[in-house]
């Protein structure tokens, strides 16, 4: 004997019930075979509310019979031969005006009780196992269509109705023996009590009748078909690449299922699981797949570790007081009051110093709870040793399931560090007496993101994926974009990664694919793009919830670094180039570096003082050595030395200007590195990295061009530059002069920092920095001879070669 269960999807329409007749029709072949069908999908709901309506006197109930008449007459005349749709037309017309009949005793009486629900309930299984029979007979399969409300019998019970074994058993038994066909077709989810009033078995009822015949008949195998291959290691919808379990013990699936996995509801099976009979989870809409065996003793997993599921809308109830240390009976107190006002307990945590106990329960009950607290501990409460109940919403549970974890070492570790390296915040941790799981409880928007990141520690390839938002799409992006993309073979095969562009915006549109986006077609799908919004574009990356996002930011925009401390709280990476909002104020300085402190996520920045130059963390290094930097002198321009080695009056130096913006080596606005600014801005981080605290009005600027220059629009600016070529060129033979050269410099030490244009010897470091090259001498306690950092420091290309180089690390 086996049975076989199809839930709602599985006999939806016409198609699906005929994937089921397939099935079914194989597995006559090889046993006896009970079938137990739900009702139609959605027709439960359908039914409930149109007891609810009728109640109310709502006379739209009577459309709604309609439209369920409707469609299960279409199935009929969809599935059935024509010679077979009358007779059953006919008959499920006189069911559902029998529907009719008792909705309008209800209307009248205008009270829908327990008994008049659960009859109502039960013609969706009557109506569509009677559809499935008759679509048997009809391709000359003999079958017996038993209605269970005659042989499985209930009795009322404090939590609902109670299956009556012994007497339900004793009827299986005998319809099993009075009719010897290979195939009876029992509708799932109802029943009826000893007096012969349709009862109903509750969530998950139809499983539960699934699981009483499997039991009284000692089948060999139960079947459960739904819409899923099984039970996955996670949500599919949450986390693409879950698979499937292929085996699993029947408690590791009850704690699965206990947390949020709904392909099985564990009371439901327990007849199933008491007789040691497998159960076998498949998917109507792909037969062939194995599917997911829940056994006794399945096989090892890699690991032991079988998956993640998660429980939503979870409230933590916090009791807290001196007066509960040392006293016992507190805990007994508190569960008692939850228990008497029915309230559920999901989870418990308690501190080792006994004064404080968290416990997790369905947000529905969090006020009676509330209540039944309060009431139970009012005299501890008004003598200040306890505290009031305090209730805090929007949780979730997180469970990771598998065999015996109290043995396996570095588990809990490693699903902590997953969760924190993502800048998710855990609220309480635990973990059960049957050492089958270990859960935690977050914030629930955090709860996707954390069953993606847990499920990649323990069921990834063990690539690191990266999920790039890109900000601006100028020189640098697309010179960036043209590094991920030439290198991904490389990035897969020597480091293990995978980067992903999934959004990207410039000025004027942006377009997000959480799949990800392929560079060749980003001009295409950018030019069709919905309209920019920085603000819409940080909540699209929230929205999308991915693990392991990077926000890089390739502009130059003030409005975008405003955004990087609120990136950096929801636990998104920050990499950039733009130096705005690390130079700003040393109060947003601070504020940045105490996020990443306290959140453990990570701000990457080394392209703001010298594009893919080693500078920053090279005196990070010094620092995290204890060495105590001195003072720094540095060539921080690559555009100013450009100019500066290049010029020797044979081309006026507002032309050499406008050949380094084409080049890529100035800003956008080459007036923010002639005026100085920009090297202000490398200066101050260089200063605050190394320890020295500055704010942007403490540096003392000189520029080499008069300042009103610089008030002027850009097009005005070059046409003035033009006027400055006598001044230039005499400070050019002046230096020349000396035998010396022209350098832009920046000093910076404990006193503050100065910025201007210097003649300097040959005998000084700089006096051969040539071309783009940047420079940087660092003078510690431990380099008093200076460990000196030089190499191009201007230019799309390099600076892209930075951010890739920051994306790595």
């Amino acid at each position: 004997m086996q049975v076989l269960k199809f839930g709602g999807s599985s006999v939806a329409d016409a198609v699906n019930i005929s994937n089921v007749i397939k099935i079914v029709k194989e597995s006559v072949k090889k046993d006896r075979t009970i079938l137990v069908a739900s009702a139609i999908g959605g027709c439960t709901d359908k039914l409930i509310e149109i007891g609810k309506l009728a109640a109310m006197q709502d006379e739209s109930y009577l459309e709604m019979i309609d439209k369920l008449e409707e469609r299960h007459q279409k199935i009929i005349w969809d599935l059935l031969p024509i010679d077979y749709q009358h007779a059953l037309s006919s008959k499920t017309k006189n069911t559902f005006n029998q529907l009719r009949e008792i909705c309008k005793g209800v209307f009248y009486l205008k009270e829908l009780s327990n008994s008049s629900l659960d009859l109502i309930m039960s013609f969706g299984e009557v109506l569509s196992t009677r559809i499935i029979s008759e679509r048997f007979a009809s391709m000359g399969i003999n079958n017996y269509w038993a209605d269970a409300r005659e042989i499985i019998k209930t009795e009322p019970g404090s939590t609902g109705n109670v299956v009556l074994k012994q007497v339900s058993y004793a009827n299986i038994k005998k319809m099993l023996s009075s009719n010897r066909q290979r195939l009876i077709i029992v509708p799932g989810f109802i029943a009826s009590d000893l007096l012969k009033r349709t009862t109903t078995l509750g969530r998950g009822g139809s499983d539960y009748t699934a699981a009483l015949l499997a039991e009284a008949t000692e089948a060999r195998e139960l079947q459960i078909w739904s819409d899923v291959n099984g039970m996955m290691t996670a949500d599919p919808r949450i986390v693409p690449e879950a698979i499937t379990i292929r085996h699993i013990s029947y408690k590791e699936a009850q704690e699965l299922s206990h947390f949020g996995a709904k392909v099985i509801y564990p009371p439901t099976i327990q007849p199933a699981v008491s007789k040691g009979i497998p159960i076998v989870v498949k998917n109507t809409f792909d037969p062939e797949d194995p599917g997911t065996i829940i056994e006794n003793n399945p096989p090892e997993s890699h690991g032991k570790i079988r998956g993640i599921s998660r429980s939503n809308k979870i409230a933590l109830l916090s009791m807290e007081g001196s007066g509960m240390v040392g006293v016992p009976g507190y805990s007994a107190r508190l569960f008692g009051a939850l228990a008497n006002a029915g309230v559920n307990i999901v989870l418990i945590t308690q501190a080792s110093s006994v004064h404080t106990m968290c416990v997790a329960i369905e947000d529905s009950d969090a006020e009676k709870a509330k209540k039944a607290a309060d009431s139970v501990f009012a005299y501890e409460i008004t003598l200040n040793r306890v505290n009031p109940l305090k209730v805090e919403r929007g949780f979730s549970i997180i469970s990771l399931v598998g065999d015996d974890l109290k043995n396996q070492s570095g588990t809990g570790g490693k699903m902590f560090n997953a969760i924190g390296h993502s800048g998710i915040n855990i609220r309480a941790i635990a973990q059960g007496s049957s050492e089958k799981n270990i859960s935690v409880v977050v914030k629930e928007e955090d709860s996707d993101l954390s069953i993606k990141v847990i499920h990649d520690e323990f069921f990834g390839e063990g690539k690191k994926k990266l999920n790039l938002f890109i900000a601006g799409y100028g020189q640098v992006a697309k010179a960036l974009i043209s590094v991920i993309d030439s290198r991904r073979d490389w990035l897969s095969s020597k480091r293990g990664m995978e980067i992903h562009i999934v959004a990207i915006c410039n000025s004027k549109q942006m377009i997000s694919d959480k799949r990800g986006i392929l560079p060749k077609l980003i001009d295409g799908l950018l030019s069709k793009g919905e309209p920019s919004d920085i603000n819409r574009f940080r909540e699209i990356c929230s929205d999308m919830n991915l693990p392991d996002s990077v926000f890089v930011d390739c502009t130059a925009s003030r409005e975008v670094t405003s955004l990087y401390q609120e990136f950096l709280q929801s636990g998104c990476k920050v990499v950039t180039c733009n130096k705005i909002g690390l130079s700003s104020s040393q109060e947003s300085y601070d504020a940045l570096q105490e996020i990443c402190l306290n959140t453990g996520v990570q701000l990457r920045y080394e392209t703001t003082v010298g594009a893919a130059l080693p500078i920053i963390s090279t005196i990070k290094e010094r620092k995290n050595c204890g060495d105590n930097i001195q003072r720094v002198e540095a060539i921080l321009s690559g555009t100013l030395n450009y100019l500066f080695s290049k010029y020797d009056g044979s081309v006026r130096f507002a032309d050499l200007v406008e050949q380094a913006r084409a080049a890529g080596y100035t800003e956008p606005d080459p007036r923010i590195d002639l005026s100085g600014t920009d090297t202000l801005r490398k200066a101050l981080i260089l200063a605050r990295e190394s320890g020295f605290k500055l704010e942007p009005d403490d540096v003392k600027l000189k520029p080499f061009l008069n300042e009103s220059l610089f008030s002027s629009d850009t097009k005005i600016f070059q046409a003035q530059l033009r006027d400055y070529e006598d001044k230039i060129l005499a400070m050019f033979k002046d230096s020349d002069a000396k035998g010396e050269r022209l350098r832009f410099i920046a000093r910076i030490d404990k006193n503050g920092c100065s910025i201007g244009l210097e003649s300097v010897g040959e005998t000084h470091p700089f006096y051969n920095i040539y071309g783009r090259d940047n420079s940087v001498t660092i003078y510690s306690d431990e380099y008093t001879s200076p460990l000196i950092v030089t190499g191009a420091g201007a230019g799309a290309a390099l600076t892209a070669s930075g951010i890739f180089s920051d994306l790595l690390a």
